[in-house]
């Protein structure tokens, strides 16, 4: 049976007639949630020729919790920051009321309305057989970067008050609920604009039938022998409200389901972030680096040092953005700054390292534990990521670990080979997020998966699915390409050299060696540099005697 409207009257405490809000039929009301607090919503007056009503309470990004009860329970409660409930009325009923709290305790501030109906308007929800309340009114909305999915309950045709609701599934004839039609309609917000101000305002332009379609763009029509779900592109940073509006075609009715809004972005993460979208910063940042790996892709072992300064660069700005990120809560742009310097700090240091000791294999190890970070980031984003052993962030780690390891291990019976497969294969990623910094792609999750990971302990999942559109396997494409001309150019070109430049230092100390132990070396009868400017000095600042009368030598 349809859920009966709550009515409050006798037992309403005090605490939550401090937290009462009157509502009038159709009219936006401004609500506050207090922290720990819970808003008694309530509506009187109600005419007689009303069947039902549906409540809609909308926030910026924070979830609410809209219940039937002042303590909310499963099946009488819905949360999300689009939250909806819709109460049938009895025969003689003219007050309904709902309560209002949100799940972690914290304040909130939204906007909502109520919205009445007659027995002739379709009820929202009313064959509901997938989602816990009894009749569900809401739009559950999912995006990642390239997809967001809409999914909504069958609706029902209307009913009286006091009647029975109508059978969902007995019979599909056209007196039943399968002669229902479901529009679906978009409602763009002004570009660029994050606000709430400008959210609020919008929402009150798509709330309800009319306004839906005065100002909303109608995207598709669906039957309901259709599946009540529906994908549409994901717009990063562009707010989106979707609405499904019901109508009967039998009775020219209609009735709305609860609009759902979305930026295709998060306002909570540290990375992929709503605020991070777009900056300039980010662009100049990863165009530069993209730039240095199209040069490591393809001469990074012929200039050593450069290849290492890029190396040391990307290792020092990945540990250091983690640590920045998880300890402060500066602004991206300085973040992005620090980072950068701090990278620019690691290539000088391994440069440095490897131009004083000359060590080659301790460098080789470091750009060895490079791609193996991105080797097992790409395991990891594959289905394999998905089996539920690695929600467990123990295994996960250690599994990675293992993997990033193995790969420079592998390499040192050939260490110029695993140097010049890494140049190619970091440097085409490298391209791969110059691109993703213009246009998006799920390639740049191989690594952001990991990062979040890092960032966030809550993050349950080892990744997220992300479906390849067109624009992932032309990246793949390029990838590949470059990749692999990188690798055969490089080990062509480098087949008749050493298999790496010596360290100018070791050079230099074996140069001094040689002209101390070279008695026919012109330069060991030379004074060292220190004893000539020395000795030059004492001639200027000396002055020499004069040796008197002298009287030639007689042999």
């Amino acid at each position: 049976k349809p859920r009966e409207a709550v009515v409050y009257s006798e037992f309403i405490t005090a605490s939550t007639l401090h937290h009462r809000v009157m509502f009038s039929l159709g009219t936006f009301q401004n609500v506050s949630v207090p922290v720990n607090g819970t808003v008694h919503a309530v509506v009187s007056r109600i005419p007689a020729d009303v069947s039902f009503l549906t409540l809609q309470f909308h926030t910026h990004h924070r979830n609410v919790t809209l219940s039937y009860t002042p303590i909310p329970l499963y099946g009488s409660s819905v949360t999300a920051a689009d939250a909806g409930l819709l109460s049938t009325l009895t025969l003689s009923q003219t007050t309904v009321s709902w309560f209002l709290k949100t799940p972690d305790g914290s304040s909130a501030a939204g906007v909502g309305v109520i919205l009445p109906y007659t027995s002739a308007d379709p009820v929202p929800g009313a064959c509901n057989q997938e989602f816990p309340l009894e009749i569900d009114p809401n739009i559950y909305l999912q995006y990642n970067l390239f997809e967001t999915t809409i999914t909504f309950a069958p609706a029902n045709i209307g009913y009286g008050r006091g009647e029975s609701p109508p059978a969902c599934d007995v019979d599909t004839d056209s007196s039943t609920r399968w002669r229902l039609v479901y529009e679906l309609y978009q409602y763009f917000l002004p570009e660029g604009d994050l606000s709430e101000q400008s959210l609020i305002s919008s929402l009150e332009r798509a709330a309800n039938v009319q306004n839906m379609q005065d100002n909303g763009r109608k995207v598709v029509s669906l039957s309901s022998h259709d599946r009540t779900q529906f994908s549409f592109s994901s717009l990063p940073g562009q707010g989106v409200i979707f609405s499904v509006i019901v109508r009967d075609p039998v009775l020219n009715t209609s009735a709305s389901y609860i609009p759902v809004h979305t930026y295709a972005c998060s306002f909570n993460s540290t990375l992929d972030g709503c605020s991070d979208l777009g900056r300039v910063s980010s662009k100049v940042f990863f165009t530069v680096m993209g730039l240095a790996g199209l040069f490591v892709c393809f001469v990074g072992h012929r200039f050593f040092k450069c290849e290492l300064f890029c190396m040391g660069f990307c290792f020092m700005a990945f540990i250091f953005f983690v640590l920045i990120t998880t300890t402060t809560t500066l602004e991206y742009d300085i973040r992005l700054a620090l980072t950068a310097l701090m990278g620019v700090v690691g290539g000088v240091a391994m440069v440095m390292s490897w131009w004083r000791f000359g060590s080659v294999m301790a460098c080789v190890l470091v750009v060895g534990l490079i791609l193996g970070f991105l080797i097992s980031s790409i395991a990891f984003f594959t289905p394999l990521g998905d089996i539920p052993i690695f929600h467990n962030d123990v295994v996960f780690w250690v599994v990675f670990a293992c993997i990033m390891v193995f790969v420079p291990l592998f390499f040192i019976r050939w260490p110029r080979e695993g140097n010049i497969i890494t140049c190619g294969v970091v440097g085409g990623y490298a391209v791969v997020l110059a691109v993703n910094a213009y246009t998006y792609t799920s390639l740049s999750y191989i690594t952001l998966d990991v990062l979040k990971r890092l960032l966030n302990h809550n993050f349950s999942r080892a990744f997220i699915s992300v479906p390849l559109q067109d624009i992932d396997f032309i990246m793949i494409t390029v990838w590949v390409v470059l990749g692999v001309s990188g690798i055969v150019m490089q080990l062509y070109r480098e087949k008749s050299r050493p298999f790496f430049p010596p360290s100018p230092y070791v050079m230099w100390k074996q140069e001094r060696e040689r002209r101390k132990t070279n008695v026919l070396d012109p330069s060991h009868h030379k004074p060292s540099l220190s004893a000539r400017i020395l000795g030059r000095i004492r001639q200027l600042t000396q002055r020499t005697e004069p040796a008197g009368e002298t009287t030639p030598l007689l042999f």
